[in-house]
């Protein structure tokens, strides 16, 4: 699909990656977690993906499209073109261009994208959406503040069957928009992933900051654990969990 891309660092990493040898075995850990299980899932991942980060199967089959997602968002949905539109009172294209966005990722199960759908297809539906993630992006207030207003927003949209306050939905935009930020939370494989990694995860099905944060934090524990493999940003640390955490991935 052609399109200007973003001049983020994050728009420039596939053709950086490929310039790079493909199948470069990762260094060894230097000055890292060395128990027992954060060993474990880093092995585990470079059994996989033996050039860490920037092995071609980890670029195409985890990173690629998220990042395309990213790109898309950026362009469509950045700051400026999303407070332009906000002014214009274009809320039904704001929500139609989030779900489009989205709906090209396998990020949500089928039936959260229906719910999804279903939720910001009315007038009031897509107005609430658009302003709750407008503020939730880019408004007022710490992280803690705007995340639980989020979730409010969310927890009021219409819902037809399917509820539409989970957290793949409560999450799933703000890791597209803001991926140096934010991160994407699929709630079993995330807590097998801690489990795996040793991390202590306490957890609560509802969407709230203090589970949110506690997930932030378990990021930044991965992050500063693969320091020598240079994840770039959140898209690299949710695919790491992923591969810790999810069936596809048995060993």
């Amino acid at each position: 699909m052609a399109q200007r891309l973003a001049t983020s660092p994050l728009s420039r990493d596939l053709a950086a990656s490929s310039s790079r040898t493909p199948r470069h075995r990762a260094t060894s850990p230097a000055r890292v977690n060395t128990s027992r299980g954060a060993m474990h899932c880093r092995r585990k991942f470079l059994r996989f993906y033996p050039g860490g980060f920037i092995d071609d199967d980890y670029v195409s089959l985890q990173r690629a499209y998220k990042l395309t997602a990213h790109q898309q968002w950026t362009k469509l949905l950045g700051r400026r073109n999303f407070g332009s539109m906000i002014a214009a009172g274009e809320f039904k294209e704001i929500a139609a261009q989030a779900v489009r966005i989205e709906s090209r990722t396998n990020l949500i199960f089928s039936f959260e994208k229906m719910a999804l759908r279903d939720a910001v297809k009315s007038s009031a539906g897509a107005r609430a959406f658009a302003l709750g993630l407008y503020d939730f992006l880019h408004g007022r207030g710490g992280p803690e503040r705007r995340f639980d207003r989020w979730c409010e927003v969310v927890a009021g949209l219409p819902r037809k069957q399917t509820r539409v306050l989970t957290w793949p939905i409560v999450t799933v935009f703000g890791f597209v928009a803001q991926p140096d930020t934010h991160v994407f939370f699929k709630p079993n494989v995330t807590k097998q992933a801690a489990r795996e990694y040793g991390f202590e995860f306490p957890y609560a099905s509802r969407p709230n900051w203090q589970t949110y944060s506690n997930l932030l934090r378990f990021s930044d524990t991965i992050r500063r654990d693969l320091r020598d493999l240079r994840p770039r940003d959140m898209i690299d640390i949710q695919s790491f969990i992923w591969v810790q955490g999810s069936d596809e991935y048995e060993e």
